[in-house]
Formats: C-alpha cells, sequence, structure tokens
C-alpha cells in the first residue's frame, strides 16, 4: 500500500451514547489529517460513572455513506462487548487507514473530510447489532 500524498483528507470523530447508557463517552481529538494509504491512530474515552459494573456495544457510522467502502479498520473496538466497572474510564483505540483508491474514484474527487462516529448502547441478554455492509 503505497500513500497518496497530495490528497490530504480530515477525518473528524463523534461520539454519541444511547439514552439508556449511563456512561460519559468522547473522542480524545475532534479531527485528524490522513492521506490516502497511511494508516493512523485515534482514541476514545469511555467513562462508567456509575456504582455498578455496566457492559456496553458499540456500532459506528462514516459519513459521507459512499467513503465507507475505503475507510478501513485495523483495530476497533466496534461490535465488541466492553465491561465498564464502577467508576472506571478507559481508552478505546481505532487504528485505520483509507485505501489508496479513494484518490482514484471520481466520486470521492470532492470528498475532503470523512466523519467517524460511535455509538454505545447497553448491552442486553441475546441483544445482535446489525453490522454494517456495502454493496
Amino acid at each position: 500500500m503505497v500513500p497518496v500524498g497530495d490528497r490530504v483528507v480530515r477525518v473528524a470523530f463523534n461520539a454519541d451514547v444511547h439514552a439508556g447508557l449511563h456512561w460519559n463517552f468522547r473522542p480524545q481529538q475532534s479531527e485528524i489529517y490522513v492521506v490516502p494509504g497511511e494508516t493512523a491512530l485515534a482514541f476514545y474515552k469511555a467513562k462508567n460513572p456509575t456504582d455498578s459494573p455496566v457492559i456496553g456495544i458499540s456500532t459506528y457510522n462514516i459519513v459521507p455513506f459512499e467513503a465507507g467502502q475505503y475507510f478501513n479498520k485495523i483495530q476497533c473496538f466496534c461490535f465488541e462487548e466492553q465491561r465498564l466497572n464502577p467508576r472506571e474510564e478507559v481508552d478505546m483505540p481505532v487504528f485505520f487507514f483509507i485505501d489508496p483508491e479513494f484518490a482514484e474514484d471520481p466520486r470521492m474527487a470532492r470528498v475532503e473530510s470523512i466523519t467517524l462516529s460511535y455509538t454505545f448502547f447497553e448491552a442486553k441478554e441475546g441483544q445482535k447489532l446489525p453490522v454494517p455492509g456495502y454493496s
């Protein structure tokens, strides 16, 4: 994979928590700049401010949607249960890259910014979250 040095993309980070989950959850950086083909590392922070252990699980989305096919997460906390003990705070890494083919796609020619957004939910027994797919 060869970085496309003449194409810089802003990646913004967003964090949401479902109303039923009483966690504090936020990105540790609001944005970073990457070039397609270059790996990047970002962090989110989650805290359980309650007096009970809580298990959360997250989903994510990419905006604009069409850029999602080029956004590749190497390591991520999404779709895996995260148990936080009372008042525990953790850093959650996201290691990713934008496929170099992003720079060759004419539909992406005007895309200068991509937003990676996570939403955490309380994990319930038997709950299955849909995994996003691209056609």
